[in-house]
């Protein structure tokens, strides 16, 4: 199968239509990286994205639609506080979970009687969605556990000759997934942390908890697998004030092979001399430039070593919680 990336080009959106309604997939970009995309309502056309991917089958899917999208059909009722942040936040980078009618493709949600839905704000997602016109399931388009894509090239990367088309929107601007919120109680519940935080939903919805997993738990979002957006190469995993250890870990490696630290803008101040990748200085920054740095990590090094960051709140949950799961390290769930 010949795979092609077609941007914003004469036919793009007629040729992705017809792959969809032929049943295949065919990955697009969003603003927060490029999604894996397929009718929400044709259980092969799910399957076929689980297969693709050799993704676990309880780990569910997410669907997105358009913003003029009617998603009453899908939904079996909305608390007052979702149509709030609804309105607050979409299209944007937050899913919402509820109560499913069972409408879309039983594999969607993997036995659960929930349904994720999202409205992308990337024009390019946009543009597909209202082509379409359904709801496309869309997990985050690389193989199973590999770095999240934000370029077209690393969807290509993942699955040349294996998806028909990739349409390119550019480099994602949020740069990690979705925030994932549970909107089936009377109170919103981060499952996945995200670019939309705790206090921004708390804001509008008045209160908001964060859900931690125990081990053994079915999933009830994607991105709740503890090894996950892992690269490709050995790794190691150091805190800040572990500055000395990391640095003995790198000559250690040096020796033999190619280490390269991945840390903040602050940190590699303090690392002259030795082979950096630059994460940033601010939270959005560290976001945005994480999975392309991880992904560049693995085509130069032996050994990435990560450096954690020293600001934990707000943006930085969700940049933390996925450059913990990158590196295997324990991520502050009941698994511990």
């Amino acid at each position: 199968m010949e795979t092609k990336i077609l941007g914003r080009s004469r036919g793009w959106l007629d040729s992705a239509k017809a792959l969809i309604e032929a049943g295949e997939v065919v990955a697009f970009h969003t603003e927060t990286v490029y999604g894996l995309g397929a009718n929400a309502f044709s259980d092969e056309a799910v399957l076929k994205v689980f297969a693709l991917k050799g993704r676990p089958a309880d780990n569910p899917l997410i669907a997105h639609v358009h913003k003029d999208y009617d998603i009453t059909p899908l939904i079996d009722g909305e608390p007052p506080y979702a149509a709030a942040l609804r309105k607050a936040f979409l299209p944007g980078p937050l899913t919402m979970v509820y109560p499913s009618t069972g409408k879309v493709s039983k594999y969607v949600s993997c036995g659960l009687n929930t349904l994720a839905i999202r409205v992308p704000s990337s024009p390019t997602a946009q543009a597909f969605l209202k082509a379409v016109d359904l709801p496309i399931v869309a997990p985050s388009a690389n193989l199973s556990k590999h770095v999240s894509p934000v370029t077209a090239r690393h969807v290509y990367d993942d699955f040349n000759g294996k998806i028909p088309l990739i349409l390119d929107g550019g480099a994602c601007s949020g740069g990690i997934e979705s925030t994932v919120l549970d909107c089936t109680g009377e109170i919103p519940q981060i499952l996945r942390e995200g670019l939309v935080t705790q206090a921004m939903i708390a804001e509008v919805a008045g209160e908001c908890n964060v859900y931690r997993p125990r081990t053994g738990e079915k999933p009830k979002s994607p991105g709740m697998a503890y090894r996950h957006y892992a690269p490709r190469c050995k790794t190691a995993y150091f805190m800040a004030e572990e500055l000395e250890e990391a640095i003995a870990c790198y000559k250690n490696e040096a020796k033999t092979g190619a280490p390269c630290f991945l840390c903040e803008s602050a940190v590699c101040a303090l690392l002259k001399g030795f082979r950096t990748l630059d994460l940033g200085g601010t939270p959005e920054e560290m976001a945005r430039r994480l999975y392309a740095l991880l992904r560049k990590g693995e085509q130069q090094a032996t050994l990435l070593i990560g450096i954690e960051p020293r600001e934990k709140g707000g943006v930085m949950a969700g940049v933390m919680n996925r450059m913990k799961r990158a590196f295997g390290v324990e991520h502050g769930t009941e698994e511990r």
